[in-house]
């Protein structure tokens, strides 16, 4: 599964908290995982799904901040690139022929973890907007979904979709 992170901020909480769920997943440990983030200036950043996100605001402020001067972030041991700012358009990052979703509340209501066993084998996109409101406006997206019928922050409906992917693999 592919995870795209629309912004409409260059940065903010709602990324870092969102990032910190996703990355955190078993999902993610599992290596069933990459994420994206776009933001609303047009930069495109590739997350490595090894990446241990700074848990304060202030430090993982300065670890984007050194991201956009640098390029890219590289591990303090070793080699492996972190976080690198990559070429657009996202759809040529994303896996060919992958079925692309975006969340919002205006979305089709769906039971996640009813929706995800009747999903068709084969690589996912999910767009998750990482905003106070409104949903990511992409036109590379399919269909959108609702997780629920209340407005959601984007790093509960990516828990949401995570734990349904998690239970769904059997991923523990």
């Amino acid at each position: 599964m592919c995870v795209s992170l629309s912004l409409s901020l260059s940065l903010s909480l709602s990324l870092l908290q969102m990032l910190l769920t996703l990355l955190d997943s078993p999902l993610n440990k599992a290596g069933k995982l990459q994420v994206y983030i776009h933001t609303e200036k047009k930069i495109l950043i590739e997350v490595s799904p090894h990446i241990r996100i700074p848990r304060t605001f202030k430090r993982f402020s300065g670890l984007m901040v050194q991201l956009l001067h640098k390029l890219k972030i590289r591990a303090v041991n070793g080699s492996d690139t972190l976080l690198r700012v990559i070429k657009n358009p996202i759809e040529a990052h994303l896996p060919t022929g992958a079925r692309r979703f975006g969340t919002s509340k205006t979305g089709k209501l769906v039971k996640v973890h009813e929706w995800v066993p009747s999903l068709p084998r084969g690589p996912l996109v999910f767009c998750l907007g990482a905003m106070a409101h409104g949903k990511a406006e992409v036109d590379w997206v399919e269909d959108y979904i609702s997780v629920s019928s209340y407005p959601l922050s984007g790093s509960v409906a990516a828990g949401k979709i995570c734990t349904a992917f998690e239970d769904h693999w059997d991923i523990l």
